[in-house]
């Protein structure tokens, strides 16, 4: 991992760990704050392998997707890997799908093999593998074709027997609330029966979603939430047979904390005796960020959090001792800077599609990023069908994001535009433009852009050269976003009014790079990037 621009001191035993990010979850002390992770990693499954313990997360449209992050501690966790390179069917997801694609993955490790399945609701249910998380996965495969098949996860019995549990998708079934569990052969690559209903939520817990299948005590236990992403609680089903019938309780609610949902995730036990909860909070803008609960077994159900209200029912802690996995680890988070110094763009990345080799360059020598001025699509106002937006998830609450591009049409006429994002329903990003008198800074608007409204340009300025500074301040309360140009790198400017970020569709705000081309624009152009630098925002 490389080394970050903005650095923090820890001391860890007998060692420092320079830590360079903007949200630690590790206070340093033996204790661990909620939110773990402070971004947007959608749905979390978590499984431990002996002593390393392996999430992902939905990742929808994003390419690469279903994101592969590793930790020894539980509570300090890296990007390491994406198990899928492009998301399948490659050609469909060529162009932006945005909020289809890859929704609610479950990992499970069976025989020396690392499995990840999740629903695609136009597509059905895929599974991909490897012998190695941090390497190359297999192409994934279509266990079973259909149309609302979502939030898969498998299940192998004590006999070999094999099973897949999975939701519903009521934009593409036409009903939802529903668990349903099916046969799978026993290598888990085939869906063998038409499956049996084994919950009906309608009544009780409407929404439920997102099961997870365990095995304890001879009970058969499905995990799931209900009643809403922001507005739902954990619930646990049990029974002596997998088919049911099942009893239930609610273990996890939001009570009178500040933790929302809480809403589904995954029981991973330490490896020393202690058993945890993982689970996500919607934060809108800020996306779906993950916290960890402590967890505990009383008469065969699992209890989560603190009951500060002595009903019975855990409720989602702000802090808390950090789990006992047997040893001491530094303090590590994702990456989120990109000095661009590499043989490559940092995993942090991602694409609005599956990602084009004639997009960007990045050679071994280069100390920069080129984006290639690519030609948006014909009937695209604005940057929503864009497939070659270069962004990643927001990091924290408060950060501030900067790069420094130069501009190169390759043209003395207009058409070229790069720079600074934060992208969503609406967005604005500060930019680059070409004219044929010269260079331009303008601050760009578009609202509610799923609806391929025109971008408004509400500032613009000439500039004296083809390079500027960028920058955008993001603060709470929910992603305040300021931005700023330089021409000197050293005074900043303000410019247009502070913009309320919004969500995409089912994924949080999110702040990058791009470089595109009006459709009646000459060929070619390019945008370099010396970095993107994520800072903490000055008090």
């Amino acid at each position: 991992m490389r080394k970050r621009f903005f650095i923090a001191s820890y001391l860890v035993f007998s060692f420092q760990f320079l830590n360079a990010q903007t949200w630690v979850s590790d206070l340093g002390n033996g204790t661990y704050k909620n939110p773990i992770l402070y971004a947007d990693y959608s749905d979390p499954d978590a499984i431990r392998v002996g002593e390393d313990f392996f999430m992902t997360a939905s990742s929808f449209n994003e390419a690469p997707g279903l994101p592969i992050l590793h930790s020894k501690d539980m509570v300090n966790w890296q990007l390491v890997n994406y198990a899928l390179p492009d998301v399948f069917p490659k050609e469909h997801f060529a162009t932006p799908k945005r909020g289809d694609g890859v929704w609610a993955p479950s990992i499970r490790f069976h025989k020396n093999e690392y499995y990840i399945y999740w629903g695609d609701p136009d597509f059905g249910i895929y599974m991909v593998k490897t012998k190695n998380p941090f390497g190359k996965w297999e192409d994934p495969i279509l266990i079973e074709e259909g149309k609302g098949l979502i939030d898969a996860c498998p299940f192998w019995d004590d006999n070999g027997d094999a099973y897949m549990i999975h939701g519903w998708a009521g934009s593409r079934a036409g009903v939802k609330s529903l668990l349903t569990i099916k046969k799978m052969n026993a290598e888990g690559t085939k869906v063998i029966d038409k499956g049996t209903h084994i919950f009906d939520g309608h009544e009780n817990h409407p929404t439920v979603e997102g099961p997870k299948v365990y095995k304890r005590n001879g009970y058969y236990y499905i995990f799931a939430p209900a009643g809403g992403v922001a507005t739902g609680w954990q619930l646990v089903l049990r029974s002596k047979n997998i088919y049911g019938p099942y009893e239930e309780k609610i273990v996890l609610e939001q009570g009178k904390t500040p933790t929302n949902g809480p809403h589904q995730g995954a029981w991973v036990d330490s490896g020393t005796g202690e058993d945890w909860f993982y689970h996500f909070q919607d934060v809108d803008a800020g996306g779906r960020i993950v916290h960890l609960q402590p967890m505990k077994w009383i008469n065969d159900w699992p209890f989560m959090g603190i009951d500060n209200d002595k009903n019975g029912i855990g409720e989602p802690v702000l802090t808390y001792k950090k789990p006992n996995v047997g040893k001491t680890y530094p303090i590590q988070t994702p990456s989120e800077t990109d000095e661009f110094d590499g043989k490559d763009i940092g995993l942090q990345w991602q694409w609005s599609a599956n990602p084009n080799i004639v997009w960007y360059s990045k050679l071994a020598n280069q100390k920069f990023l080129r984006l290639f001025s690519i030609k948006t699509p014909e009937n695209a106002n604005n940057l929503w069908n864009v497939p070659n937006l270069l962004t990643q998830k927001f990091p924290s609450p408060n950060f501030t994001a900067s790069t420094k591009v130069k501009l190169t049409p390759e043209d003395a006429t207009s058409g070229k535009t790069a720079g600074l994002v934060v992208m969503g329903t609406d967005y604005q990003s500060i930019v680059i433009t070409n004219k044929p008198d010269g260079f331009y800074l303008q601050l760009i608007r578009a609202e509610k852009a799923e609806k391929n409204n025109p971008e408004k340009v509400l500032f613009e300025t000439k500039l004296k050269s083809n390079e500027a500074y960028l920058q955008v301040k993001v603060n709470d309360p929910n992603g305040i976003c300021q931005f700023s140009y330089s021409e000197n790198g050293k005074k900043y400017t303000d410019i247009g009014e502070p913009f309320q970020a919004k969500p995409g569709k089912w994924i949080g705000a999110k702040v990058g790079l791009y470089s595109i081309s009006l459709k009646d624009a000459k060929r070619g152009g390019y945008a370099d990037f010396d970095y993107f630098r994520i800072t903490n925002n000055k008090k």
